[in-house]
């Protein structure tokens, strides 16, 4: 296969002598897929936008190449750029809902980017065109169907119309930007069937940013991992997943929860470097088991380890070549032991909740208990009902029928309703920690308001409560003064929790949480939600990532149409499935240890 994209020298500063990336050279064969990984700040996104010689604000590409057929993007003028993008290289964002115009219909959508690329096209050469391209993402190409605006279409749906948008011009390169974080398991899976398969099918390049590996071990056919805007190991899928060179891969690897077999994911100790600290020698060594006095004195240069002319070659920069780091055997561990807590007395008991907006019902009669020290997980495709069950136990203004029993005493449907002594009970952190924050309090502000409003304490008792819940967080008492956009997600995310646990509930309902977050933020979230099981807290866990409900829940509900298809406890439900909906489910679920569990 020929080459369709390839990177030289690629470098983005800020100013200063700082670098957001540097020395980043890859090429990308037709109708290969490229996978960029690694934490937040890692430099992923930016070397995306890039390759539209694009850059975010106060951001500039100080040097390099990105070369498609001869022709290096990096040099055109604004004019040529915008004949480029979409023809030659295009783009698939993350949020459909942002990327789509409310205002024009899918056919519109459709129309207007031919007319604007190819004007040569008549009418019926476009019609013809998207028929094709609606046929190829797996959509209805209808008139009816063309007609709808993309608020009367599913998340999954919306992502496919992107997808549609992309590859309805042939552009020789594409860019996805974590297509599919949002999505259920179900619609991920198709829409990675259909990247994959339209990458073949034209010949298309594909650089394909994400932070979940276990899709990309699903997806890619070569990983690069970027660690404070440098890469650190560049490989073929199965090299790297096999056999991970650099301890930050590994690391990386190390902190996925995984359907296939219950274990503790570990997250990488420390924190991600900024571009303004990496040091002399190799940014990874503070926290980096194998590091020793040369990689505090020098940075390891990019090299090949491992020349695979049919697979790729392997490239790594670490000092330390031959570690050979194969992934720890899945084991039960005392943080994973599944516990049945049936016996105890419930926290929470919902006994027939139905629940309607408008005149559309959402959910039929579900019933659900959780004990103390016990996760329940809901899961379920989008628009199944989970996240309207979870805010009808939070009393968040459901138009819902049904009982609710808390701690033994009637729950009123509305948190308005209840008793102050019930609200601060049951806590709710929401899925965007950014939207959940005030952007104009600091922490210690938020925290505190949160106090009073159910505690009537003196300032220093306040005070107290604030730093033992940054405590109990694993965060230090010095966050109190700062302000949420000088956090990073998974700090803010900390925060949130923080609030509820400042409010000393019986009860944490989390909404997909974790689902925004990189792997080993996540595993750092889900060890610390552990923790607080232990300690006797009851959690509702409202996700779509099977894996993490493998490492973190005792049991589990599954939920179609507002329906529960089945419930049980969880290693016993996702081995042993009852229902075709639940082993389409779990067979959707991408996973780094499908083939050891099989």
């Amino acid at each position: 296969m020929s080459t369709a994209l390839t990177v030289r020298d690629l470098r983005i500063g800020i100013g200063q002598g700082i670098n957001l990336v540097a020395d980043i050279n890859f090429s990308v064969r037709a109708g290969e897929v490229l996978a960029l990984v690694g934490e937040s700040g890692s430099g992923k996104t930016t070397i995306a936008m890039a390759l539209l010689a694009h850059t975010r604000a106060g951001a500039v590409i100080e040097s390099g190449a990105v070369l498609t057929d001869g022709l290096d993007i990096l040099s055109l003028s604004e004019a040529e750029l915008r004949h480029v993008r979409g023809n030659i290289i295009s783009l698939v964002a993350q949020n459909p809902a942002m990327a789509l115009n409310p205002l024009r219909t899918i056919g519109q959508h459709l129309h207007d980017v031919l007319k604007a690329h190819q004007p040569e096209l008549d009418v019926d050469s476009r019609s013809a065109r998207i028929a094709e391209v609606m046929q190829d993402t797996g959509l209805p190409g209808d008139a009816a169907f063309l007609k709808r605006f993309p608020h009367q279409l599913s998340g999954g749906q919306q992502q496919r119309i992107l997808l549609g948008l992309a590859f309805v011009l042939r552009p020789r390169v594409i860019v996805l930007d974590e297509p599919t974080t949002a999505l259920d398991v179900s619609s991920q899976a198709r829409i990675l069937v259909t990247i994959r398969t339209l990458c073949q099918r034209y010949g298309t390049a594909a650089v394909y940013v994400s932070h979940d590996l276990a899709v990309v071990r699903q997806l890619a056919d070569h990983v690069m991992v970027l660690y404070a805007g440098r890469i650190a190991e560049i490989a073929p899928r199965a090299s790297l997943f096999a056999l991970p060179r650099h301890p930050y891969s590994h690391g990386l690897l190390e902190a996925i929860p995984d359907i296939a077999l219950r274990r503790a994911p570990s997250p990488i100790p420390g924190q991600a470097v900024g571009p303004a600290q990496r040091g002399a020698g190799c940014a990874f060594a503070p926290r980096c088991r194998h590091a020793d006095g040369i990689c505090q004195a020098q940075a390891p240069r990019l090299r090949d380890v491992a020349p695979d002319h049919q697979a790729g070659v392997h490239q790594l920069a670490c000092h330390h070549t031959a570690l050979g780091l194969t992934l720890s055997q899945p084991q039960p561990s005392l943080a994973t032991q599944q516990r049945d807590q049936s016996s105890l007395p419930p926290v929470l008991y919902l006994h027939e909740v139905s629940a309607h907006y408008g005149k559309q019902p959402v959910l039929h009669g579900v019933s659900l208990s959780v004990s103390m020290g016990e996760c329940l997980a809901i899961v379920g495709q989008s628009g199944s009902g989970k996240t309207t069950l979870a805010k009808i136990m939070a009393g968040l203004d459901i138009a819902a029928s049904g009982r609710i029993n808390f701690n033994g005493h009637e729950l009123p449907m509305r948190a308005a309703d209840r008793a102050p002594a019930q609200r601060h009970k049951i806590q709710y952190i929401f899925q965007n920690p950014y939207q959940a924050l005030n952007p104009r309090h600091t922490v210690g502000e938020t925290l505190a308001t949160a106090a009073r409003h159910f505690f009537k304490q003196d300032a220093g008792d306040i005070a107290q409560q604030v730093n033992a819940a940054l405590h109990k967080v694993a965060l230090p008492a010095r966050v109190a003064t700062q302000y949420p956009r000088e956090l990073s997600g998974g700090e803010l995310q900390r925060i949130a929790i923080a609030r509820a646990l400042i409010c000393q509930p019986s009860l944490l309902i989390c909404d997909e949480i974790t689902s925004a977050l990189d792997v080993s933020v996540q595993a750092n979230i889900l060890e610390l939600l552990q923790s607080l099981q232990q300690q006797g807290l009851a959690i509702i866990f409202v996700t779509h990532n099977l894996g993490v409900v493998r490492a973190i829940a005792d049991r589990v509900l599954v939920l179609n149409h507002g329906i529960t298809v089945e419930s049980g406890l969880v290693d016993a439900l996702l081995d042993q499935p009852v229902q075709e909906y639940t082993k389409q489910l779990i067979a959707d679920s991408p996973s780094l240890f499908s083939d050891l569990a099989a």
